[in-house]
């Protein structure tokens, strides 16, 4: 994401639901309710328990003209503990019917929860499939630093974002980063408009004034990375020289001044194959969307989202995160600057290979802002004081400056070696500040990091620097 400005409580009620599933609970499975939340530091109730969702299977309808949204959610999941009930977030919306494993199921909400009671309860390590059919006005949600996600209305259309907790808004989810799922999305529209989403584009088909649109996403993704943009698009197609293949969605409006930066697109990709690794996924390319139809531009999985025409940085950063983010993904909110730390970096790394400062000269303006400038040194990385902060200087800059501070004392060799390994161990995956630390120090056996960490990381105020 590129933007310096970005929790819930359950009522009493959902508790007493939870003890009544418990206690009715029938069969021979002898289980307890998923948790409602996994306590997150910042999304305390994002997130539910006691499952780990496998794939999403999405078919939906959207009216721009009467803002409605009809959904059918297919959720595939393994159950990791005996289930007699189970949550899942979902923000507005009007749920109509539950089933799991085909049979009518009883559900209740209590805020973003609905919590499921299944005819059947579960047994760990069950397989099983949860469909929700809901319809609805989805909500645009304003999170604790003032920004908007959710479903946020736009000129001809619709424009989906998930970053933090945006996905519930518009689909039933486990709306965590640490449970990723392949996905299945199919987007009906009136004729003459475009849907767009992540993955490979499979299918368009037009039945009288309706135009559907399929998307497939086989790699994991996390749900705030999943997007829709429903609109007017100039869709551009093409490959990278290695036969990657790039769709480009622009909005008309700004066709035009966005073709020379995005068709740098391939170029990008591949410098960042070179610095960081194979590409993680099978296709790449860009959303531009007109100025105003989202505050910030953002690293939406196979294709980022852009608020106009972007500038060749912002580029470069949304897609390093397919590396950093997307494809390691922090294990929650607080490891933010693991996402946002990297693709800061990986612009001071872009600017030193094509002619710009080097990092070193970037590093060296950063650390000259006034200590008692507090958007820089008012909190540490690594502890964002609340969910209003995580996505300030202090993860964008400050993380990268714990980068550079790494490649200083492991030297250009090890330092790559690292940012590549890094991106391999955990492809795909998640992570958290702990394992990154441990991994650097594995990396580099006899280096010390302790002030990196202590000062830089962890550490309040301006760090002292030789």
């Amino acid at each position: 994401m590129s933007r310096r400005v970005r929790a819930f409580s359950v009522a009493a009620g959902a508790l007493v639901l939870s003890a009544a599933l418990t206690l009715t609970a029938s069969g021979g499975v002898h289980g307890t309710p998923g948790g409602a939340g996994l306590h997150d530091p910042y999304f305390p109730k994002a997130g539910n328990g006691g499952y780990d969702v496998r794939h999403y299977g999405l078919t939906l309808a959207y009216d721009p003209g009467t803002r409605r949204l009809t959904g059918t959610a297919v959720i595939t999941a393994r159950a990791i503990q005996d289930l007699t009930a189970f949550d899942l977030d979902l923000k507005g919306l009007v749920v109509d019917t539950v089933t799991v494993g085909g049979k009518k199921a009883r559900w209740n909400r209590v805020g973003q929860e609905l919590t499921i009671r299944p005819h059947d309860d579960l047994k760990k390590g069950a397989t099983f499939a949860t469909t929700v059919r809901y319809s609805g006005s989805p909500e645009t949600i304003t999170d604790p630093d003032g920004s908007k996600e959710g479903w946020l209305r736009t000129a001809d259309g619709a424009l989906a974002l998930g970053e933090p907790v945006g996905s519930m808004a518009w689909f039933p989810d486990n709306d965590l980063p640490a449970d990723k799922a392949s996905y299945d999305i199919t987007i009906t529209v009136p004729k003459g408009l475009q849907a767009v989403s992540n993955g490979e584009l499979k299918s368009e088909t037009t039945d009288g004034d309706r135009t559907s649109f399929v998307w497939h996403c086989a790699e994991p993704m996390a749900s705030y990375l999943a997007t829709v943009a429903i609109g007017h698009f100039t869709i551009t197609r093409s490959t990278t020289s290695d036969g990657l293949p790039v769709y480009v969605a622009v909005d008309p409006t700004q066709a035009a001044a966005s073709k020379s930066v995005l068709a740098r697109i391939p170029e990008i990709i591949a410098w960042e194959q070179h610095t960081f690794g194979p590409y993680p996924f099978s296709s790449t390319g860009a959303i531009v969307d007109r100025p105003g139809d989202a505050g910030y531009a953002l690293e939406t999985q196979n294709r980022p989202v852009f608020p106009g025409t972007p500038e060749l940085h912002t580029l470069v950063h949304e897609l390093s995160h397919q590396w950093y983010g997307n494809s390691v993904t922090p294990k929650n909110w607080r490891d933010m600057w693991l996402n946002e730390g990297f693709a800061t970096y990986a612009g001071w790394l872009w600017q030193e290979d094509h002619g710009g400062q080097s990092a070193q000269q970037i590093f060296d303006g950063v650390y000259a802002t006034p200590k008692d400038d507090a958007t820089l040194w008012g909190f540490p990385p690594a502890k964002p004081p609340s969910a209003a902060h995580i996505s300030e200087r202090p993860e964008y800059e400050g993380g990268a400056m714990v980068l550079h501070k790494i490649r200083q004392t492991v030297g250009d060799d090890r330092f790559y070696a690292i940012l590549r390994g890094w991106a391999a161990a955990h492809r795909h995956g998640n992570a958290d500040t702990a394992e990154f630390t441990a991994y650097v120090q594995k990396m580099a056996p006899g280096k010390n990091f302790d002030a990196i960490w202590k000062d830089w990381l962890y550490g309040d105020g301006k760090p002292a620097h030789p």
